[in-house]
Order: structure tokens, then sequence, then C-alpha cells
């Protein structure tokens, strides 16, 4: 494989498909440029999914998010492509792209994203009981 920037997303087989379980992803390099002043933004992506029958390679990944490096987007829009692209080669059943981008003059701009599959309800959230083994306290 290549190290040169991609504009395709590659997926594998999920190989748990009847299971939901959840991938967390944290992409601490994402830069692009300011469609306005030309100059360099900087975000960490968060990305949290529930595939269905495909899960995202992780190289492929990282070269295509490196692919928006020297493109001018606005942060809406490019964390709104990347989620639809995602969405378009995973078919997932839940999957969320949060987008924090550093400061620039004074603000710091979150965007978050998110698409759920047509008809998916997610498991009831179970909370475990916390147990303290020194003095066997709950």
């Amino acid at each position: 494989m290549s190290s040169e920037p991609v504009k395709e997303l590659e997926t594998f087989p999920n190989p748990a498909p009847k299971r939901d379980y959840h991938i967390h992803m944290e992409i601490p390099e994402f830069t692009c440029l300011c469609p306005k002043t030309g100059q360099p933004d900087f975000a960490t992506l968060i990305l949290d999914y529930i595939p269905d029958n495909q899960c995202i390679e992780l190289k492929n990944l990282k070269l295509y998010i490196w692919s928006f490096r020297n493109e001018a987007v606005f942060h809406e829009a490019v964390t709104n492509h990347i989620l639809d692209e995602l969405v378009t080669v995973l078919k997932p059943r839940y999957i969320r792209l949060t987008a924090k981008f550093y400061v620039r003059g004074g603000i710091f701009t979150n965007v978050i994203a998110e698409h759920r599959k047509i008809g998916w309800q997610p498991q009831p959230v179970i909370v475990l009981e916390q147990f303290d083994l020194q003095s066997n306290i709950r």
C-alpha cells in the first residue's frame, strides 16, 4: 500500500456482525486550509461507530484523512463530507464524527455529525456497580 494521500476509503468484513460493538478512534493530526485566509486549520477527529457488515481499514483511513491537508474547506463542510463518505462505504448501524478544531482567532470550534441506520436501535446501557475491593463497600 502506498503512503500517498488517497480519496477512496477501504473496508474489510466485520469479524462479529451479529454483535453491536463500539469502535472508537482518535485522529489527532487532521489538517485542512481555511477557505478565507488559506492558513492551516488543525483538528483532532474522534470517530465512534457501531459497524454492520464492514469496518474501516486503518492505514487507508490515515491516508484518506491526510488527503485534506491542502484543501480549503470550512470546518462544518469537511466534517459532514467525511461522515457522508464513511456512511457510504461502511453503511454502519451508527456513526458519529466529532471534529475538535484548535483555536483560531480566540475561538475553538467543535463540529459533531452523526448517522443512525434506519430501524437500528441501540442496546440498553448497562451500568455495572463499582465495588471497592479494599473495604468490601459498594
